[in-house]
């Protein structure tokens, strides 16, 4: 096989004796390197032979002891605490921190979910959290007023995302909408506890009067809207929640809109005038950033960097 040749994710898989879906899970955790063809995720052999030859090491030596050491070429600004953590699981975050990073602010990244966010942003473990919580009437207030008693917060839009089902490429078993879950031959994967897309879809079935427990694969829990999705390709259940964006990187599927959420940041009153927040609600509202940006598709960035609300 010649080294230049552009591999399918099913080649991988095939050479690798896994399923897609592991190795969509290999490519969201960095441990095999891949390139897009349009929404196409495509290898090289020497990505495959990179990918085995690592892993024979790792599996042929005693785990090495890890701590941490501190470079004597750091600046000052690189060894202080910093002064930003935020938190969240989309990669506009983590192109926003590096922006940061770049304009003096030194800026970290946590990558909890909403739920787990806002907890940590009470007990003043991170500054600012990416929230996108569905009450069943709107999104996110009612949750940072919940998780953040007392405390005066701001809600600065960053999107508006669709979230729908993934079903199989043409849709067989004829899914149209929340209803569907009512059906005894439908199965479905899930998020972890906290996600919004579990919160969601506990929201929903809470307002049908659908217990849990009759949901074929309500237990059967997936790391990452993009595993789910690859899963789903594969056949592995029905359907599944998640968000648009998502579903154009995997091959083998459709997706059903259903709702648009609102993704927002959600940052204390006392940090509005720190110089570390100000110059991130500066960047929000800043053109470069919004260039930056624009190319993910299937995100609508009309109220980019406005205040939503005030909690």
């Amino acid at each position: 096989m010649s080294q230049n040749k552009s591999l399918s994710t099913q080649e991988v898989a095939d050479i690798l004796h896994v399923s897609k879906s592991t190795i969509y899970d290999l490519i969201r955790k960095g441990e095999i390197h891949s390139y897009k063809i349009g929404r196409k995720v495509r290898f090289t052999q020497d990505d495959v032979d990179a990918y085995i030859a690592r892993s024979r090491h790792e599996h042929s030596t005693q785990p090495v002891k890890r701590i941490e050491t501190h470079s004597t070429l750091l600046t000052p600004a690189e060894k202080a605490e910093p002064e930003l953590i935020i938190s969240g699981q989309d990669v506009v975050l983590d192109i926003l921190a590096n922006y940061l990073n770049h304009s003096d602010v030194n800026t970290a990244r946590s990558y909890l979910s909403s739920f787990e966010g806002l907890l940590s942003l009470y007990e003043g473990r991170v500054h600012v959290v990416a929230c996108h919580l569905f009450d069943g009437e709107s999104y996110n207030e009612s949750y940072v007023k919940s998780l953040l008693p007392g405390i005066p917060a701001v809600l600065v839009n960053v999107s508006y995302r669709t979230q729908g089902f993934y079903v199989q490429k043409g849709n067989p078993k004829g899914i149209k909408g929340w209803e569907d879950l009512e059906r005894d031959d439908i199965s479905i994967l899930n998020r972890r506890t906290g996600s919004s897309a579990r919160i969601l879809l506990d929201t929903q079935l809470r307002r049908m009067g659908i217990s849990a427990a009759t949901l074929k694969g309500y237990d059967r829990i997936m790391r990452s809207h993009l595993t789910m999705a690859a899963a789903i390709a594969e056949g592995e259940a029905d359907l599944a929640i998640g968000t648009e964006r998502i579903s154009r990187q995997i091959e083998g599927i459709d997706f059903i809109p259903l709702m648009e959420e609102r993704f927002d940041l959600v940052i204390k009153k006392d940090m509005l005038e720190t110089p570390a927040v100000k110059k991130l609600i500066k960047l929000l509202n800043s053109s470069e950033f919004a260039k930056e940006i624009a190319h993910f598709s299937g995100n609508d960035y009309r109220d980019l960097g406005k205040i939503i609300a005030e909690v």
